[in-house]
């Protein structure tokens, strides 16, 4: 499970969620706020690296999309 390249990629994507979580705080948006609590969520309890990606991947894609529409 602690491979290199599962470090390497919950680092990377709990990194952006506490950037996500401290943006959606200053600029009061939910959306951003939840979206960065999934990314660092999502760094610790995914035991793989490839679908850890895939699912933070995903998440980043659906944020940015809700806040485009207006959420």
């Amino acid at each position: 499970m602690f491979s290199t390249n599962f470090l390497f990629a919950s680092l990377i994507w709990g990194s952006i969620g506490v950037g996500y979580w401290m943006y959606g705080k200053k600029q009061s948006s939910w959306v951003a706020m939840i979206g960065g609590a999934l990314l660092i969520v999502a760094s610790y309890f995914v035991g793989s690296a490839l679908l850890m990606s895939l699912i933070s991947v995903a998440i980043m894609v659906a944020v940015y999309l809700l806040l485009k529409r207006g959420f």
